[in-house]
């Protein structure tokens, strides 16, 4: 395996946000689509680790999203939210984790076309820096890091061809 682009993760103090950027060697188009096809999600989202369920994934402005994450041990981590916004450029959703009800973030992805490779600009909002806070110890970031590990083997495949 080739090494990896990095992930940067910035959570200024103070403010409740995240912004993630990542570097993707394929195209805008493959990109999306690993983003937007529930078959394709569900071989890269999250940790090496779990197991995922993709139980609803409605990919239109007002379209429903819901997955489980397994441990090895069966436990479930459940994840929903609502497409708000959804073009070739960005998608806009929000985020919730079972675990923490009511805590809800909203998500924007977009996708930098770099001339055959695509940067992925995330920015998540939280309701307080608390939240946010939670968000960045809960260890989102070694998850996010094997994501796009996961996603950049799926892309050097099928997904590009």
């Amino acid at each position: 395996m080739s090494e990896h682009n990095p992930v940067t993760v910035t959570a200024q103090p103070g403010v409740p946000f995240i912004d993630i950027v990542r570097e993707l060697e394929a195209p805008v188009a493959d990109v999306y689509r690993a983003y937007t096809d529930p078959e394709l999600v569900a071989q890269w989202l999250g940790p090496r680790d779990l197991k995922i369920e993709v139980q609803e994934f409605d990919v239109r402005p007002g379209g429903s999203w819901a997955y489980i994450h397994s441990d090895p041990e069966g436990t479930p981590y459940g994840f929903r939210g609502v497409f708000h916004s959804v073009a070739p450029e960005r998608i806009v959703q929000t985020f919730e984790f079972d675990g923490y009800p009511g805590h809800i973030s909203l998500e924007s992805v977009a996708f930098e076309d770099l001339g055959g490779r695509t940067r992925v600009n995330i920015h998540a909002v939280y309701q307080s820096v608390e939240d946010r806070d939670g968000m960045v110890q809960s260890g989102m970031e070694g998850g996010l890091t094997e994501g796009f590990e996961r996603l950049d083997d799926l892309l050097a495949s099928a997904v590009g061809a």
